[in-house]
């Protein structure tokens, strides 16, 4: 399977003074490579505007073995190519990290709602610094109303992801997201969603207009 993401953020003025605007590019891939091993990769482009002015460049690939259908363990590797700006300057730092992570995702469905839970620890190598992050993700899906076929064109979309330090400050950031979606055929999805990203002394609030290709 694999997996285009396209997403499109845009600020929501007067919510937080660090709303931008921004565009994420991602890429997900996943190679069956039998009933039981798969070869995830997966590309992030996030820019501080529309295009050309790099936030984060993300690199993840990693060798999956699914537990049972709906139980998946992943061990991965990562890089990260950060440019953040300096102060309230236009000079901007590169940063460059090198992560191993090690995951584990669980899916389970209530009624018609869908759950998907996600647990990763990471041990980050950033320039001279190393250090460890626990990350959960809790997702869910819920169809809206059912058609004549039985299918269900929209849905409610809504995930929690709470990042947590090994030290210092432990808290990282929390990401929350709500959003409307509609499956336009088997292989293509939109949403227009709602994002709020809450770090330890400030936030960022942002609609996102999603599109995902499986083929």
């Amino acid at each position: 399977m694999i997996l285009l993401v396209f997403a499109l953020t845009i600020p929501l003025i007067g919510f937080s003074q660090d709303s931008n605007l921004g565009n994420w590019l991602i890429y997900i891939g996943n190679k069956k490579l039998n009933s039981k091993w798969n070869i995830h990769n997966e590309v992030q482009y996030r820019n501080y505007n529309a295009v050309g002015d790099l936030e984060q460049l993300l690199l993840r690939t990693g060798v999956g073995y699914n537990i049972t259908e709906k139980n998946n363990i992943l061990l991965g590797y990562g890089y990260i190519l950060s440019e953040n700006y300096v102060g309230n300057t236009d000079d901007k730092a590169s940063v460059n990290e090198h992560r191993i992570f090690q995951q584990y995702t669980t899916k389970q469905s209530i009624g018609k709602v869908k759950l998907s839970h996600r647990y990763r620890f990471e041990q980050r190598f950033v320039e001279e610094d190393f250090k460890l992050r626990f990350r959960y993700f809790l997702s869910l899906n819920v169809p809206l109303k059912n058609n004549e076929s039985g299918e269900s064109p929209f849905y409610l979309s809504a995930y929690n992801e709470i990042f947590l330090n090994s030290k210092s400050s432990i808290f990282d950031r929390n990401r929350v997201y709500a959003g409307l979606g509609y499956n336009v055929n088997k292989n293509v999805r939109i949403e227009l969603g709602y994002m709020n990203q809450f770090f330890e002394t400030t936030s960022r609030d942002q609609l996102n207009l999603i599109t995902f290709v499986t083929f």
